[in-house]
């Protein structure tokens, strides 16, 4: 079996930023990532089953959500912080998540949804908060050797 096995820190987990895979970059000063799964399950209720729900899950979606600090000057936060006013297309971009046991996870062109950037107490470090949502099927590309 390819990677780690066991449990983990969540710090194992890295993410990848950029115009393209080639030249992403991690993101400094990053603290907390939440991940929400949306799956579309349609659902129906034939005679046969006598009342009871048929299901079938028909569509997927994933937003992750990331916090930290902002940190002028490093190239992955300056390029998350610089979606922060732009639309359409512009607000898209490649996105990597490299899990512990080398499984990535991709898009070429995720949606940047900038929640939060500078805003907080006078003592407090100026944050960067952002959501990536899913734009389309994800890349998988699986550690070498297996995986998951």
């Amino acid at each position: 079996m390819a990677g780690k096995t066991g449990v983990y820190p969540c710090y194992k987990n890295q993410f990848q930023v950029g115009d393209a895979k080639e030249g992403a970059t991690s993101i400094a000063d990053m603290e907390t990532f939440g991940v929400k799964f949306d799956n579309g399950v349609e659902e129906w209720y034939p005679f046969d089953t006598e009342g009871w729900a048929r299901r079938l899950a028909t569509a997927k979606s994933i937003t992750i959500s990331v916090s930290g600090k902002r940190n002028i000057g490093d190239t992955g936060n300056d390029y998350v912080f610089n979606k922060t006013f732009k639309n359409g297309r512009d607000a898209e971009g490649y996105f990597g998540w490299t899990f512990p046991d080398g499984t990535i996870i991709s898009w070429d062109a995720a949606v940047y949804n900038i929640t939060n950037t500078g805003a907080g107490k006078s003592t407090e470090v100026g944050p960067l908060e952002f959501d990536v949502m899913s734009n389309g099927k994800p890349t998988i590309t699986l550690p070498s050797g297996g995986g998951a």
